[in-house]
């Protein structure tokens, strides 16, 4: 029977059968690959094949795994030198972002984006808690969302608190497979909380001695939307690292340069310190943003040109 992975503790997966219902799966022995570059081989949104085991007990056993549409992935935090899923077969991935309580980053945001370009996912930032931003948060705000729209990137202001921009987010949802994520604090489970109030996801507040945000979510997991489609919770990610991109790729996934990598005197212009680069001169002339090519040198010295080489 097919079905869909829910969500993944490891050893055991939680899938939804076609008949509707729920199973406890685990994984057949054969997809346990030992040279996989990947923590983990089946991943929240795989379309699987399953045969029953325990009909009373609902527990199957995985026999088959679809090819994945895409997927995006990060650095795994414990195993340097292999990455970690986060989801499979999303139709869009919505950052979930704060200026306050806590702040996060362009860094951080343009290291999502770039993965997401990479996976060809399409990407939306969502700023939450605009109830605490003052005339500083809100002007920084009318910058970044300028600077993302002008390339391309949906922006949106909501407030879960105080319940603005709800209707505008559902249409963006409704019919699609969408990925939530952003660091731990900035309210993801709030906002699915929000968006549709049957989940009823557990949350927490921000630590008050560090600051910074408590997980709440210890894997990722889908849900249905009771307006139609289904949206993935995801742990929160401090930081996020990215994996199976060269340097010499970087540019190709900041979608202002893309289109003038053509321009460069070099092929293998990697626009920091070479004569004729469209890049540089793009960035001198204001038709890239300054902030943004910062963050496309501070990426390319994070990357190790070897290690998943």
């Amino acid at each position: 029977m097919k079905a869909v992975v829910y969500k993944s503790t490891g050893s055991w997966y939680v899938v939804k059968g076609q008949d509707g219902k729920w199973y406890n799966a685990r994984i057949k022995g054969k997809f346990k690959i030992d040279d996989i570059t990947s923590t983990n081989p089946i991943t929240v949104g795989d379309e699987i094949d399953i045969e029953l085991e325990d009909t009373r007990e609902q527990t199957a056993v995985i026999i088959n795994i679809y090819d994945r549409h895409n997927y995006i992935n990060r650095q795994s935090p414990s195993h340097k030198g292999k990455h970690h899923i986060i989801a499979a077969n999303v139709d869009q991935t919505l950052l979930i972002c704060t200026l306050k309580e806590p702040r996060t980053s362009q860094g951080f945001i343009d290291r999502f984006l770039a993965a997401a370009e990479a996976y060809h996912i399409p990407a939306l930032l969502i700023f939450n808690k605009s109830d605490l931003y003052k005339e500083k948060q809100m002007a920084y705000y009318e910058e970044l969302k300028e600077m993302y729209r002008k390339i391309g990137y949906p922006v949106f202001l909501i407030s879960v608190i105080k319940n603005e921009g709800a209707d505008d987010i559902r249409l963006l949802l409704q019919g699609k497979t969408s990925l939530i994520s952003g660091h731990s604090g900035v309210g993801k489970s709030s906002f699915i909380n929000w968006i549709a109030p049957s989940i009823e996801l557990r949350t927490q507040k921000i630590s008050e001695w560090s600051g910074k945000g408590l997980h709440t979510t210890t894997f990722a997991e889908m849900f249905d939307l009771p307006f139609d489609g289904r949206i993935i919770d995801t742990p929160g990610i401090r930081e996020f690292g990215l994996v199976d991109i060269s340097r010499n790729e970087l540019s190709h996934y900041f979608p202002e340069m893309r289109d003038l990598l053509n321009n460069c005197q070099f092929n293998n212009c990697r626009h920091i310190n070479e004569p004729g680069c469209a890049i540089k001169e793009a960035v001198e002339e204001g038709e890239i943003h300054i902030e943004r090519y910062l963050s496309y040198c501070t990426i390319l010295d994070s990357i190790e040109e070897s290690l998943y080489r």
